[in-house]
């Protein structure tokens, strides 16, 4: 079996305009405020499952629609469908992103009182990655393929 290979591609971040920066700044920045808040009126548990929001993802979805649409719109076609479809992988990846870090917060809420803080959270960050890398694993792989053709039946 065949594992698809994870590539960067750096030449994209020259494409991205200043304004687009300043858009997630501005949604995480506002998230980010928004959970505090939560937090000094209803406490901190409350507050960090809120600080948990990819703050950058509405920002993100917006913007990789947008930009699909312009790609296509140079080529003469209709990019509204594309881009919705982009906008929900990105959305699928975030999800198996939050799921990850779910084992972050369970890693740091069961060793965070019995071992150093380091530790902790170097265990809490190889727990996010190992379960965000095994379910992108199952995704791209047949087993991943499987469990959609089955809930399409």
């Amino acid at each position: 079996m065949k594992v698809p290979k994870v590539r960067i591609d750096v030449s994209a971040l020259r494409e991205i305009k200043w304004y687009e920066y300043a858009l997630r700044f501005l949604f995480g920045g506002a998230i980010t405020v928004g959970a505090g808040l939560i937090a000094k009126r209803w406490g901190p548990e409350l507050g960090g499952l809120f600080l948990a929001f990819p703050a950058i993802f509405p920002a993100s979805a917006t913007l990789v629609e947008k930009k699909e649409k312009e790609k296509k719109a140079k080529a003469g076609i209709d990019g509204t469908n594309r881009g919705r479809t982009l906008a929900g992988i990105d959305a699928a990846g975030a999800a198996l992103g939050s799921i990850g870090l779910i084992a972050f917060a369970l890693t740091v809420w069961i060793f965070l009182g019995d071992s150093p803080a380091w530790l902790v959270l170097f265990g809490a960050t190889f727990a996010w990655a190992l379960v965000g890398g095994v379910l992108w694993y199952l995704r791209k792989t047949k087993y991943g393929l499987r469990l959609l053709r089955a809930r399409n039946r």
